[in-house]
């Protein structure tokens, strides 16, 4: 049961980095400071929107609109670090 957890805990870890990486990409593409032509880097962005967007998506929804600032990444990664640490403290000690 550890193994699953562990499992669920590294694919969290490793979305929370897809997410950051994300928001660091759209800052870059907003400043231009990234070529938006290049083939590499519209691939990179292309697979980053369509892995974060879904989830992104409903909490921009939810969200009132800040004036061009979107909170959405900073809302997910708190979402994603309550269910870590709620799988762990509360989860994990129930099923052992």
């Amino acid at each position: 049961m550890i193994a699953l957890f562990e499992t669920i805990d590294m694919a969290l870890n490793l979305y929370t980095w897809i997410i950051i990486a994300s928001a660091v990409f759209s800052w870059l593409y907003a400043f231009n400071v990234i070529n938006s032509s290049n083939r590499f880097v519209a691939s990179l962005g292309e697979f980053l929107y369509k892995v974060t967007e879904p989830v992104l998506r409903p909490i921009r929804n939810i969200l009132p609109q800040m004036s061009g600032i979107d909170i959405s990444p900073v809302i997910l990664l708190f979402i994603i670090f309550f269910i870590r640490r709620f799988m762990w403290t509360t989860l994990l000690p129930m099923v052992l």
